[in-house]
């Protein structure tokens, strides 16, 4: 189960991480533009925080189960891959999806177009710089031995 929803997990990322991507650039387009928001930014915005909120899910059920976290905290502060999975990873996703759902939020209850773009734009790419740090990157030397899935 664990290897399961570890692929899972570690796929749907690029689903999510293009999800963000494209609607955070595109408010931010809308934003600098003065452009209406339309029915597609409000679903965008919509699928991108549903899609986040699955890994969400997932990564909270991998948190229970994974050998990569251990919550004897002398231990897991001496490992640098146990401190990334028990804190750094958890607490900087957790920000982002917290952040990314603020920005959702705020967007829906917006009067005008302008601010429900700035809203989606500067929330989602804040959530998505904070994503993209806490990702395990297979070229950093601490996660060497993971692969891209």
């Amino acid at each position: 189960m664990y290897n399961a929803l570890l692929h899972t997990h570690s796929g749907l990322r690029w689903i999510a991480l293009l999800l963000l991507v494209f609607t955070a650039f595109k408010s931010l387009g809308g934003y600098l533009g003065k452009k209406t928001y339309q029915p597609l930014d409000r679903k965008l915005a919509t699928f991108t925080t549903i899609s986040i909120h699955t890994q969400f899910l997932i990564g909270l059920i991998l948190f229970f189960i994974s050998p990569n976290v251990n919550f004897d905290f002398s231990v897991s502060m001496s490992d640098k891959v146990l401190r990334f999975f028990t804190v750094e990873h958890t607490i900087g996703m957790l920000l982002a999806i917290v952040l990314i759902t603020i920005g959702g939020a705020k967007a829906k209850r917006a009067a005008d177009d302008t601010t429900k773009h700035k809203h989606i734009a500067w929330f989602f790419l804040i959530g998505l710089l904070l994503i993209l740090m806490m990702i395990p990157w297979p070229f950093l030397e601490k996660f060497a031995t993971r692969g891209w899935f």
